[in-house]
């Protein structure tokens, strides 16, 4: 595609949180290929005036959200009205929207309707079926159930294409009516610039850890469920392996230390700052991916295994949706059953054997690279893009 498009991509989560990351990074590479994109995303703390910035070349638009805590997701009216009237002053030439709650939905729709063509973007499963039924709070499930549903779910069919992050997903566009030819199977990319591979010691040494205790990476948010399955699976490898630690980077939502045996094995960092994820990272012998086989997990994408391989970590997972796909496909680590037994074994495999953990951190990296680089999936998404533009322009003709 040679012409510059003026995009506007719509996301409901806060500035560098959840599908932020997904927006950011697809928009940040239609940047490199020429492209004008705009990022409208939730301020993490403004109630009232906008902030817009440059990042990388990509405009970023921080809107306001009158709502607090977890309720600060996407369903403040009040927000929704805000975006809108600031896009009754800008043009765009296609908006990609990322989820259909009403934050992202309502000025999405409205775009459309100055004959704007929209790509929806699908990449969690929320609804009945998916993570509302990970809730612990059971009257939670119960009223929020139908509303995640309907938002998720009623509007699909009027967007002129969609991109959805997992088979499970593409699979449940399809069943509601979605055409296949106006679908993209666009899973995460991995950030090979920002996120490099370096000496598991130094890493150490810089962090002023040592070198002998054999450390476990998981990195971000957990459901319940598979954070109950991490926790007996590193108590299975505790006893195998008093050595072994646990390494909890970022924002990790699970009292993970009151689900195992040896509290005292398991280092939390907090918040971290993005350039310090990689040396997080890379002071891990092996990271691993805990996952039920739920409908939430079939139904999503987990950005942390491209971390994983950027960095050139090996990764234990389990056989849950597209990671069983990807994991089979690509030897970047092991692939075991969503039990807590066959878990520890493969981490204990992978820690008793440096040679074959040094040859998967190797491929790791170099799958990182060669199939899942952001810039590869910015080139996807724009001859999507290009088709979804002609297909709109022959329908208009048609009709004329």
């Amino acid at each position: 595609m040679n012409d510059s498009l003026r995009i506007l991509m719509l996301v409901l989560n806060a500035t560098g949180r959840g599908t932020y990351w997904r927006a950011f990074h697809l928009g940040h590479g239609l940047v490199q290929r020429g492209h004008q994109v705009t990022l409208v995303t939730m301020s993490p703390s403004r109630h009232w005036p906008l902030h817009t910035y440059l990042d990388q070349g990509m405009t970023i638009v921080e809107a306001p959200d009158l709502l607090w805590g977890s309720l600060r997701s996407g369903w403040d009216l009040w927000a929704s009205i805000r975006r809108i009237a600031w896009l009754r002053h800008h043009t765009f030439d296609l908006v990609h929207a990322f989820e259909a709650r009403p934050t992202v939905l309502l000025p999405a729709l409205y775009m459309q309707r100055r004959d704007v063509p929209l790509v929806m973007d699908w990449c969690d499963w929320f609804g009945q079926g998916g993570s509302v039924e990970e809730r612990p709070n059971p009257l939670m499930r119960i009223l929020l159930r139908p509303i995640e549903t309907f938002f998720e779910e009623r509007f699909r069919t009027r967007a002129n294409g969609t991109t959805v992050i997992c088979a499970t997903l593409y699979q449940k566009a399809v069943e509601l009516g979605v055409a296949p030819q106006t679908i993209l199977h666009l899973r995460d990319g991995a950030d090979t610039e920002g996120l490099q591979p370096h000496d598991r010691d130094a890493a150490r040494g810089a962090l002023g850890w040592p070198r002998e205790v054999e450390l476990i990476g998981y990195v971000g948010a957990i459901f319940r469920r598979d954070a109950e399955l991490m926790a007996r699976a590193f108590d299975r490898i505790r006893l195998a392996r008093p050595a072994a630690r646990l390494l909890l980077i970022g924002y990790v939502n699970a009292p993970i230390e009151q689900m195992v045996a040896t509290p005292e094995a398991v280092i939390r960092t907090g918040t971290v700052d993005y350039a310090d994820l990689n040396t997080y990272l890379a002071a891990c012998d092996v990271c691993w991916l805990p996952l039920r086989d739920s409908g939430a997990n079939r139904g999503r994408w987990p950005l942390k295994l491209n971390d994983y391989m950027a960095v050139g970590r090996p990764t234990i997972a389990t056989a849950v949706g597209d990671v069983a796909d990807v994991m089979r496909q690509y030897e970047v680590g092991i692939l075991t059953p969503d039990t807590a037994d066959d878990l520890a074994s493969g981490v204990l495999a992978l820690l008793a054997d440096p040679e074959r953990c040094a040859r998967l951190s190797g491929n790791a990296r170099r799958v990182a690279e060669q199939d899942f680089a952001w810039q590869w999936r910015a080139a996807k998404l724009e001859i999507f893009y290009a088709y979804i533009l002609k297909t709109h322009s022959l329908r208009k003709k048609a009709c004329h």
